[in-house]
């Protein structure tokens, strides 16, 4: 069944890659769909007949497509997927797998870049709570926060707390 919308990732020739890397991440996960340049098509360096064109997958069940469309495009922190975490643990495993090869200097606040370009941020979901409410509590809790890279709900939680 289609979705009504999707989301659409324009890779160079890394389609099939990105979508095995992110579906071996998230565990309700899976590849649907690949489908493969034919004679007819743009003519797109590094791509040939038989290459894939686009992989249709989903992660915890939102649905993309990630599509080899050559190196026209890049992508930027405009864009960024939030994956909403319980503990310290889930934030500890999705910042170290998505952050792995990623780009560094672009690790701040529970955001990254990973290997491929694409942002994201790992957030507990804990974290809406912490900065509404009282101004002081969510002062504190922002001071510390903008300090970080990785999300440490403890040391957040402590700042609230003003402990």
């Amino acid at each position: 069944m289609i979705k009504k919308i999707s989301t659409n990732l324009w890779f160079n020739i890394e389609a099939e890659e990105v979508a095995n890397f992110y579906v071996s991440i998230f565990k309700n996960s899976n590849i649907e769909k690949v489908t493969r340049y034919g004679k007819e098509r743009h003519e797109l360096e590094g791509l040939s007949q038989g290459d894939v064109m686009t992989v249709e997958f989903q992660l915890e069940g939102q649905s993309f497509v990630a599509l080899n469309g050559g190196p026209l495009y890049k992508f930027t922190e405009a864009i960024s997927f939030i994956v909403n975490c319980d503990s310290q643990e889930e934030i500890d495993y999705f910042w170290d797998r998505l952050s792995e090869g990623g780009e560094k200097k672009a690790q701040v606040c529970g955001w990254l870049k990973d290997r491929y370009g694409v942002s994201w941020q790992i957030v507990p979901t804990i974290l809406n709570d912490l900065i509404t409410g009282d101004s002081s509590k969510s002062e504190r809790v922002m001071k510390v926060l903008l300090q970080m890279k990785k999300i440490n709900i403890e040391q957040l939680v402590r700042a609230y707390n003003e402990e």
